[in-house]
């Protein structure tokens, strides 16, 4: 039955497609309309934490991946790192010690719980599939098996867009943030690497820091560096 779920799911998506329709947001509103949740969203992942948005179905999905996104930490970064879902039915009671920097953004922007899935294919992380409520509550044991069914039509969405692009190219237009791109993190990144004379990681860190202490996004950092308003010297890569 699940596979049979699944299958259900992508042929329901690719219809939506035919007609017009981006296939991860096909999916991603399907899946908020099949479960209690309030919304959801498809993000890249790499082992470097996310990487970008693939889609989201509404302003507060966008905000749950962009402070995860910006701060580094969340349900999704856990969830890619440990390989199975986390689920949070209440964020008020657990988010503020799990996460300090997301849990308290999170509340804020109305978010209450959060259901995140891991899509990976074996030791290969390819993204998560986050869904969200506007209020506390967990789901069900049928609940959670067809939010799973959807974890895996999202991990076969992925793969599928991959290899509609030629070989050598970059991530396919499908894959790439259309909400507000997110090139210019990625640029930035790498200037601070060389700047700092450290890895992409730490690199990424330091933006993060950067981007948390001046209470700026991390948008608005990157946009810096390119600029070359903001410079990052070696001993800030540097710590004893």
């Amino acid at each position: 039955m699940p596979a049979e779920r699944v299958q259900q799911i992508l042929t329901a998506a690719m219809v939506a497609e035919a007609q017009g329709v981006n296939l991860p947001d096909a999916l991603c509103s399907a899946c908020a309309e099949a479960l209690p949740v309030s919304g959801a969203a498809l993000a890249l992942m790499s082992s470097r934490g996310p990487e970008g948005l693939v889609a989201v179905t509404d302003d507060r999905a966008r905000t749950m991946e962009r402070l995860q996104f910006s701060l580094g930490e969340g349900p999704c970064v856990d969830a890619s790192t440990r390989g199975r879902p986390v689920l949070q039915p209440d964020l008020r009671n657990t988010a503020p010690a799990l996460w300090p920097g997301f849990g308290p953004a999170a509340l804020e922007a109305g978010i209450e719980a959060i259901f995140a899935f891991p899509l990976q294919v074996g030791g290969i992380r390819l993204g998560v599939l986050d869904l969200y409520r506007d209020s506390a509550g967990t789901l069900n044991p049928h609940e959670l098996e067809k939010a799973l069914s959807y974890a895996d039509a999202s991990t076969s969405i992925l793969l599928r867009l991959q290899d509609r692009q030629p070989a050598g190219d970059e991530l396919p237009p499908d894959l790439i943030d259309r909400t507000g791109n997110l090139a210019e993190v990625h640029e930035a990144t790498g200037m601070v690497a060389v700047q700092a004379t450290v890895g992409l990681a730490e690199a990424l860190l330091l933006l993060r820091a950067r981007a948390f202490s001046s209470e700026r996004s991390l948008l608005e950092v990157a946009v810096e560096v390119i600029a070359k308003r903001l410079r990052f010297p070696p001993e800030e890569g540097h710590h004893e």
